[in-house]
């Protein structure tokens, strides 16, 4: 859901000032399928803790390979077929920046794990590499 939130153009900011407001009408309405209320609900159970998951981070718990792609497309622009390929135990030749592989390698579940397809280094903008199923 943040990944959605941020997707359509929402400030880290704007999604905690309208979740301390419990103003989520319009996300509804952007995003029917969600229960943004979750959002809410993790918030009031301990706004500074939310506050954490939006400034560093989170990892989530069990990712299924539509959850994958889900979320290389929402947080990562990066899109089957286009930037990386299907393979049936997972996903290869993805190619992703140096300055935000840290921040996927945080993300992924435990049930994924990633391989590094060629040798980088620190002056190569990309890395190559394929995440696979555990």
């Amino acid at each position: 859901m943040i990944e959605t939130l941020r997707g359509n153009g929402l400030s880290d900011d704007e999604i905690i000032t309208k979740i301390a407001q419990k103003d989520i009408d319009f996300w509804e309405n952007m995003k029917p399928a969600y229960d943004f209320n979750e959002l809410i609900k993790l918030y009031d159970q301990d706004p500074q803790k939310f506050l954490s998951i939006l400034s560093n981070g989170y990892t989530v718990k069990f990712i299924t390979i539509n959850g994958l792609h889900n979320l290389l497309k929402l947080k990562f622009d990066k899109i089957k077929d286009h930037d990386y390929q299907l393979t049936d135990s997972g996903i290869s030749h993805l190619k992703i920046e140096q300055r935000i592989y840290p921040v996927l390698k945080q993300m992924l579940s435990k049930n994924w794990v990633i391989h590094e397809l060629s040798e980088q280094n620190s002056d190569q903008p990309t890395k190559d590499i394929s995440i696979l199923l555990v």
